[in-house]
């Protein structure tokens, strides 16, 4: 077989492996993380309130919002954000609010009271707390939620029916700017404000910033 020939069969498998993850992966994180959600929101729901027991330990603002306030959000909040995940509808504001739910309930129980360095910050990677946290579950789901929010639920969803209604188009470009940077920095820094205060506010700052910038620096036509 010719390197053109190799470079041909190459490009058509992975142009329909392109294809294909359009529908498969996103509906798969999105039903993974639906059981999930719903799940925990359903014990919440059916369950006896314990977040008087943490309040302290939940991050600015939510350790000013009474422990009844946060368990109502917190349970409805993971019921029918699940919901919506489930059905592929108003996906990124779904995602979003999740992914701030798993960063608050990582700060209130599953990061670390203290730690000298990343090292010991790692020890926290893990499923049962030995005394150094207990954050690997939901920096996954963290993980989880980060495709949603920047890519969409993909095509098996309502949203892109809705799209298709709506524009008749679903073909987005793709912008790559100062716009688009600021957004993933302001994205990824959302979470980290809630565990690693000063980390998370550098990286929105940031984003702001570069948001702002690109105002001047992209030319005009």
């Amino acid at each position: 077989m010719s390197l053109n020939n190799a470079q041909t069969l190459w490009e058509n498998v992975t142009s329909r492996l392109n294809s294909v993850g359009q529908w498969v992966p996103p509906l798969m994180i999105r039903l993974i993380l639906f059981w999930e959600f719903y799940e925990a929101g359903s014990q919440k729901i059916n369950g006896e309130n314990w977040f008087s027991g943490i309040q302290s330990n939940f991050p600015f603002p939510f350790n000013h919002i009474p422990a009844d306030v946060s368990w109502f959000m917190a349970a409805w909040g993971e019921y029918i954000f699940a919901i919506l995940l489930l059905l592929g509808l108003f996906t990124r504001f779904a995602a979003v609010s999740l992914l701030v739910i798993t960063a608050v309930a990582t700060a209130a129980v599953h990061w670390p009271e203290s730690y000298a360095s990343l090292g010991q910050l790692w020890e926290g990677y893990a499923i049962t707390n030995k005394g150094a946290g207990n954050f690997k579950l939901p920096l996954l789901f963290v993980i989880l939620l980060l495709p949603l929010i920047f890519s969409g639920a993909g095509k098996f969803s309502l949203d892109h029916i809705l799209t298709q209604f709506m524009k008749g188009d679903t073909h987005h470009p793709i912008q790559s700017d100062f716009i688009s940077k600021g957004l993933g920095l302001i994205v990824i820094g959302l979470p980290l404000f809630f565990v690693m205060t000063t980390t998370g506010i550098a990286f929105m700052a940031t984003g702001v910033v570069l948001m702002i910038a690109d105002r001047f620096i992209t030319p005009t036509g």
